[in-house]
């Protein structure tokens, strides 16, 4: 039973990788995609913010639909749409189409990270939660590390539309991999009773938002999202314009930062765990870890006047801290809530993550577009993660299962 669920977390980890190397095709193919398509920086952030706006509606409407239909037939759906989304992209002929092919893509991808807490909350115990979502969370960074070089390799040989081909059939080969293998946990490893999972069926959107700790988790990833999607998605486009890499260099050069970050998913996760083995809370062992990743992000801000190697060193140590962080944020919601509304609560975190970064990403286009330079929105971006804590520390109360009486209370309040 142990092997079987961390063969889950490892499925679902392949599943992350995929979809972040989905969403690197364009960023690192861009160069190569201005020159048959015409795109300014202000359209280049419309495209981005096209993604993350049909991703941060697909994070609730995902989570849902995750909770309606159970893990294994909602996550089939999710990645076989994005999947096909990808290939779309290939045949893009103008920036329109580019812009509905992102859009789609997006609105899949979206249904991803409630389906991973859903997986964690089936299968991984409360005190080894956070291992698994680090693990899940590292696949962020395998699909970023990979696709630089691979993306430059495809580039150079067929041209950037074969790339997303190349994307879509990845996603369709796990989608065939997850029917034949997957199948849901009919045992409840949650630390809540029955009674609060009882009445958690209960439980809407209209009584779930409201939450002052719902609230502070979508705020704080709202913030750190606003950060971690202008560094994920510009990084490829600054080493081009303002370091002067041509697609080889990119290719060598900017998987370091991301595999920086798939260190991080799995240490910070790993860390927060084994507090909780040492005797610790999981409201201690969450944020100290959180409050440790925040402390590290501002060295983004170093970024402009730094030499280049000195410069992917900052980028690495800023995408380790988010990920350890991202990693944290997406398992509060297995921490917190009963299974039968974790994929909603995951659903709005994720939705104000990608509010965040598809708000800050059109924030970045204009000040480009109109005399700004990178280094005062690295000035910006190295601040997000600081004020998100603070809403933790402030508003979240203690990290904690909710117990009966609580729902019982939610449920029962208009």
């Amino acid at each position: 039973m142990t092997n079987r669920r961390w063969y889950f977390v490892v499925m679902v980890a392949v599943a992350i990788a995929i979809s972040y190397f989905d969403r690197q095709t364009l960023p690192v193919a861009i160069a190569a995609i201005q020159r048959n398509i015409p795109i300014s920086n202000e359209q280049f952030s419309y495209l981005q913010t096209a993604f993350l706006l049909a991703y941060a509606a697909m994070y609730v409407l995902g989570g849902r639909l995750l909770d309606a239909m159970g893990t294994r037939k909602g996550f089939l759906l999710i990645m076989l749409w994005w999947s096909l989304a990808c290939v779309l992209h290939s045949l893009a002929t103008g920036f329109t189409l580019l812009l509905l092919a992102r859009l789609l893509l997006g609105g899949g991808e979206g249904g991803a990270f409630p389906a991973a807490t859903r997986v964690v909350a089936e299968w991984i115990e409360p005190s080894e939660r956070s291992t698994a979502m680090g693990l899940i969370n590292a696949g962020t960074a395998v699909g970023s590390v990979l696709a630089p070089p691979l993306i430059g390799f495809v580039l150079l040989q067929s041209g950037w539309r074969a790339v997303f081909v190349m994307a879509g059939a990845f996603g369709v080969a796990w989608v065939v991999w997850w029917g034949i293998s997957y199948r849901s946990n009919n045992m409840t490893l949650s630390s809540n009773t029955v009674d609060a999972r009882v009445v958690a069926s209960n439980i809407g959107w209209r009584r779930v938002v409201p939450m002052r700790r719902v609230q502070a988790f979508v705020f704080a990833k709202f913030m750190s999202d606003a950060a971690w999607y202008f560094l994920l998605f510009w990084l490829p486009k600054y080493l081009y314009d303002a370091r002067g890499f041509d697609v080889k260099q990119v290719s060598y050069y900017a998987w370091i930062p991301y595999a920086a970050s798939g260190v991080g998913s799995f240490l910070g996760g790993w860390m927060s765990s084994r507090l909780i083995r040492g005797g610790r809370s999981i409201d201690f062992s969450r944020k100290l870890v959180l409050g440790l990743c925040a402390v590290g992000m501002p060295v983004v801000m170093l970024v402009s006047v730094a030499p280049v190697q000195v410069a992917l060193l900052l980028f690495s140590i800023a995408f380790f801290c988010q990920q350890a962080w991202s990693g944290l944020i997406m398992t509060l919601p297995a921490d917190v809530f009963p299974l039968t509304i974790v994929g909603t609560v995951a659903g709005l975190i994720g939705f104000g993550g990608a509010m965040g970064g598809a708000i800050f990403g059109l924030v970045a286009g204009y000040m480009l577009g109109h005399g700004f330079t990178y280094a005062t929105l690295f000035l910006l971006v190295g601040t997000f993660h600081l004020i998100g804590f603070l809403a933790i520390l402030l508003f979240a109360g203690r990290i904690q299962p909710l117990s009966a009486i609580e729902l019982q209370h939610i449920e029962s309040a208009v």
